[in-house]
């Protein structure tokens, strides 16, 4: 009900005040379990897509977000919860993993699942390399991946601004990569890279993003 409410009002004025420019969206499938799958460059990624993209899109948020208390907290996680975010615990190594699980129950009521396989947003503006995640759900759903990739966004609300900005922002939306059968004779540690090699590969083209060609990780600062 709150997704809803929250869809048909946030959307429609977003879209309105930022005017985003929108290549590719006839590539999303309207119905049927499908991952969208981008480059992360900022915190507001998360709502632009399921801005422009008309079904529901479910992403991961840190569980933080969840938990706050007072008016601004409350706000906050109607805010997520509306917006169609489910909580984890990125701290908890037991519980990133049963994040997966939980993407897979998405993908099984025939939903779209957002993630960034590069796990954690871009710092310098290059796009880093793909963790396997995105290709055990892929494999394991038999579902299609449609590759994104987002410019401008990370100047949309830079870190330390308290106000997004009204700033240029393109959401490009490639062809969908389909895995279902195209590997049942692969070993499974070589597939998972195979196939999330393929999808970083097609969000670079999207993006023009130099590749790091290293892992990203997470500051260690607060």
């Amino acid at each position: 009900m709150i997704f809803g409410v929250v869809h048909r009002v946030v959307p429609p004025v977003a879209r309105a005040v930022w005017r985003p420019t929108v290549i590719g969206l006839e590539n999303v499938p309207p119905r049927g379990a499908v991952i969208l799958a981008s480059n992360h460059l900022s915190f507001a990624d998360s709502v632009v897509i399921p801005c422009v993209v008309p079904r529901k899109v479910v992403f991961l948020a840190k569980s933080d977000y969840f938990t706050g208390s007072g008016v601004k907290g409350t706000l906050q996680r109607w805010w997520f919860e509306g917006t169609g975010m489910l909580p984890v615990d990125r701290d908890d190594r037991k519980a990133a993993i049963a994040s997966l699980d939980t993407a897979l129950e998405v993908l099984g009521r025939g939903e779209a699942f957002g993630i960034y396989p590069e796990g954690t947003r871009s710092r310098d503006g290059r796009l880093y390399r793909g963790r396997t995640g995105v290709a055990h759900l892929a494999l394991t759903a038999g579902v299609p991946v449609v590759p994104v990739g987002l410019t401008g966004t990370e100047k949309l609300q830079p870190v330390g601004s308290s106000r997004p900005k009204i700033v240029p922002i393109t959401v490009r939306f490639g062809t969908p990569i389909q895995v279902a059968g195209r590997f049942d004779d692969v070993p499974l540690g070589r597939a998972r890279r195979e196939v999330t090699d393929e999808i970083m590969t097609a969000i670079q083209s999207l993006s023009g993003q130099e590749e790091a060609g290293i892992y990203n990780e997470r500051p260690t600062e607060p």
